[in-house]
């Protein structure tokens, strides 16, 4: 399936703040832990840009019976942000479950990845993980017709502190911080938005709820964001 997970204004907002860090990453203004984990900033923007166009994406994966009507509204708004709903005209009432490619699949390769690269990270980057998600799981809210959704700018800022607490307090090498705020700030928003509160879908009557997609994916891509801009 392919739509925008967020309206267009949104979606040209994130791709703003996209291409001002890639400006601040060329210009070498500031200094990435990117580079301390032996990536260029050219695949810093790589990882970024395919997650953002992969947003449009979504895997389906099953189809869950909604226990409410189906809400039928094409735009919904949560926490300030308008959430676009792809209308599916059904007769029952079933909820497409799918994977957003640019909101999960993508930001879960990329931490997996970089997890096996560096299994010395391993605990650092669970306990940051674990963080996230319980912090995000208690802010999280269930929105009629669309799914799960969090404050866009709270995973990124929990994952920053996070990383930063595991650098600076518990003693993790600095050149993991970008690698803490990352897995931290995508499979910990993944974990605590999504998969544990898969047991609310059924009741939103949503025709489409996509895992780290509408609701998720800004908190997730601006995750990664927050995270090249570590030092």
């Amino acid at each position: 399936m392919f739509y925008s997970p967020a309206g267009i204004m949104f979606m040209l907002l994130l791709a703003f703040l996209l291409f001002a860090v890639v400006g601040v990453l060329f210009l070498d203004l500031a200094r990435t832990a990117f580079t301390k984990i032996g990536f260029t900033w050219e695949q810093a923007l790589f990882v970024l840009l395919a997650s953002l166009l992969g947003s449009g994406i979504n895997i389906p994966v099953t189809n869950m019976q909604c226990s409410t009507p189906m809400v039928t509204e094409r735009y919904v708004r949560a926490f300030g942000i308008a959430y676009r709903i792809p209308v599916v005209e059904n007769v029952n009432c079933n909820t497409l479950l799918a994977v957003n490619f640019g909101g999960a699949v993508i930001p879960i390769m990329i931490s997996v990845g970089l997890l096996f690269r560096f299994p010395a990270s391993l605990l650092y980057a669970l306990a940051g993980i674990v963080l996230v998600a319980i912090v995000i799981n208690r802010v999280a809210k269930p929105v009629k017709g669309l799914g799960i959704v969090t404050p866009a700018v709270l995973p990124p800022l929990v994952a920053a502190l996070a990383a930063i607490l595991m650098v600076y307090i518990l003693g993790a090498p600095s050149q993991y911080i970008f690698l803490i705020a990352y897995t931290a700030g995508t499979l910990g928003t993944l974990i605590g938005a999504d998969i544990l509160n898969l047991n609310k879908i059924r009741d939103l009557g949503a025709p489409v709820a996509s895992i780290g997609g509408a609701g998720t994916f800004d908190g997730v891509f601006l995750s990664g964001l927050i995270a090249v801009l570590l030092v």
